[in-house]
């Protein structure tokens, strides 16, 4: 069957359902194709199940704290069947939202199946031939598995299969040490695995700068996880006891045994299967659709939304794509990706909330950098918590005063990050986050102590 709507998406994930409602609610047909599961990336594979695993897991630290506290508690164990099973519920209830907001929503048309491109503005998903002079597709991205030595011998798990299971590993050894892989160390050892962080570079996270690396490094430590950076060859061979994962480190072991292996070296996006080549849709060398300013591809007509575009590998970059589409293409706008402040946060615990520039980032563009921090230890909420690692700092211009970034790496960070990036957003200046009377006992409290005590870095 041939059919034709106003507009098409392809894949359900975090921008394509809230781009739908839009362009329903505007009086058009939309047809919304899914092939797999409704809510993308983070209801199925990321935000949603690891989330609510950190919080299973932050609640037994704290259990195996509870003394701290002058509480008493007996002995705390983990049943990984009901932590396994309360992910997959939260998962499923999110999965099903998005789906039954999708099937009622008047004007929109939902299809199970995989879609291919035939022609530019045609698309072919199982018998049906889709046309419309608009169409986006938000198709996601997967866990990808690097080609070293090995790898194709040993049974290991992505992020998606590990969330797939029940299982508590003996010794979970994590090769990759940036955001998904901390996360994901960090809560297999309060769940009471042994845990290996290998990274290939010379330290965690290394987009950071190093006193961020640094201060999550000890973070990870005092909790037991051994973390082994510098493995510049890595490979994989079968053990008696699960996985050998020779490191060739510059200090330590030349080999890590684990009973299990999860793969955390990044992401790809779901572009290789679409029929890209059909529509003459460009991509870059990584697979990445390439679009401009305002998200539209080489292809006049289809844009492209969240992992699929290279723009970003967050559900609230996704999202803020469906933003900038929809309000250039329905209420007239002149929206750019390039307008938002990078921001984004590591779900370790306490987290790290990061909005704009880093030191490096900042020097290497020119600016004189003033500096501003404070140690977590000197926050009386963290104290009062009893939770007082980490550190604030915020960067800003030395000439023109504006905020060019900040790092809340301490309890309750990722809330509190906000209150920088919304001045940031909003153009104001260091000298105004100074002078803004915060409430007190917060972790926020002292942004404005920070903005008005600054260095020059060297």
């Amino acid at each position: 069957m041939n059919r034709r709507f106003d507009a098409i998406i392809v894949g359900a994930g975090q921008a394509g359902p809230a781009l739908a409602s839009r362009m329903t609610a505007a009086g058009m047909t939309v047809a919304i194709i899914e092939r797999h599961l409704f809510g993308g990336t983070c209801v199925n594979t990321g935000c949603k199940p690891t989330k609510t695993l950190v919080a299973s897991a932050y609640a037994a630290h704290l259990a195996r704290r509870a003394g701290d506290y002058g509480v008493v508690t007996g002995p705390v164990a983990i049943d990984m069947a009901r932590v396994h099973a309360r992910s997959q519920r939260i998962s499923a209830e999110g999965r099903a939202g998005v789906e039954s907001w999708l099937r009622d929503m008047k004007g929109c048309t939902v299809l199970t199946g995989h879609a291919r491109f035939e022609a530019p503005h045609r698309l072919r998903v199982g018998d049906d031939t889709l046309e419309a002079d608009r169409i986006f597709l938000n198709v996601g991205g997967r866990a990808a598995v690097p080609d070293m030595p090995g790898v194709t011998d040993v049974p290991f798990f992505t992020n998606s299969s590990l969330l797939a299971t029940d299982t508590l590993p003996e010794h979970l050894v994590v090769i990759g040490g940036s955001y998904i892989g901390l996360e994901f160390a960090q809560m297999y050892r309060r769940f009471g695995a042994e845990v290996t962080v290998v990274e290939k570079g010379p330290r965690l996270i290394g987009r950071e700068d190093g006193n961020v690396s640094d201060a999550v490094r000890d973070i990870l430590e005092r909790e037991g996880i051994a973390v082994r950076t510098g493995a510049e060859c890595i490979s994989f061979a079968a053990h008696a006891d699960g996985v050998a994962v020779n490191v060739e480190c510059e200090e330590g072991a030349p080999s890590v045994v684990g009973s299990h292996v999860l793969l955390a070296v990044g992401r790809r996006p779901n572009t290789d299967d679409l029929g890209l080549d059909a529509a003459g849709i460009a991509t870059d060398g990584r697979g990445y659709i390439v679009v401009d300013e305002q998200l539209e591809t080489s292809v006049p007509g289809i844009w492209a939304m969240g992992d699929c575009n290279g723009r970003g590998a967050f559900t609230h970059t996704a999202y803020n794509d469906f933003e900038i589409l929809a309000a250039n293409l329905l209420d007239g706008a002149d929206r750019k990706v390039s307008d938002r402040i990078t921001a984004y946060a590591l779900y370790i615990d306490p987290p790290l909330g990061r909005v704009g520039m880093t030191l490096a980032e900042a020097q290497a563009k020119g600016h004189r950098v003033l500096v501003g921090k404070r140690a977590m230890a000197q926050v009386g909420r963290a104290v009062e918590k009893d939770e007082t690692l980490g550190f604030m700092s915020i960067l800003a211009d030395a000439d023109s005063r504006a905020i060019l970034g900040a790092v809340i790496l301490g309890t309750g960070g990722d809330e509190a990050i906000h209150a920088v990036l919304d001045l940031m957003s909003a153009g104001g200046s260091i000298d105004l986050l100074a002078r803004t009377m915060h409430i007190h006992p917060t972790v926020s409290e002292f942004l404005p102590t920070i903005a008005g005590d600054l260095d020059l870095a060297p």
